[in-house]
């Protein structure tokens, strides 16, 4: 998806958030449960935005019917290279239903799982205003 490409490119999070859903799911790669609703989501997102260093996005794929995308992007976090994909699938209303994230290799995903760990507290918090 084109536009949540280039928003999370520019770092621009409002504009990311503008492209979910309100019952957006998020799956993430470090929790057993998926987190539901717009704003658990995009608090998610912006925590994701303060622990990776030097994220970019390497290629894009586009399934047949346009509604489901692969974003392959490379990151560091805490010191550790790694490669990932956001797997971003679009509803019918054209907003984004479904979020999952893959990241490999085992010892980049404990890093990512401590990072946003630590922010947690944070992220529920942005949550708990925004859904207020």
């Amino acid at each position: 998806m084109r536009a949540f490409r280039e928003a999370v490119e520019a770092g621009d999070l409002d504009g990311v958030e503008a492209l979910l859903a309100d019952d957006v799911v998020f799956i993430s790669p470090v929790a057993f449960k998926p987190y539901r609703g717009k704003a658990i989501t995009a608090a998610i997102l912006r925590g994701v935005s303060r622990v990776f260093e030097d994220f970019r996005y390497e290629r894009e794929l586009t399934g047949a019917e346009g509604r489901d995308h692969g974003l392959v992007f490379t990151a560091r976090v805490d010191g550790r290279e790694l490669t990932g994909c956001d797997f971003v699938r679009v509803g019918e209303s054209g907003l984004i239903a479904e979020l999952m994230v893959m990241v490999r290799p085992l010892s980049a995903a404990q890093a990512l799982a401590a990072a946003m760990g630590a922010q947690f507290d944070r992220i529920a918090e942005e949550a708990a205003r925004a859904a207020s």
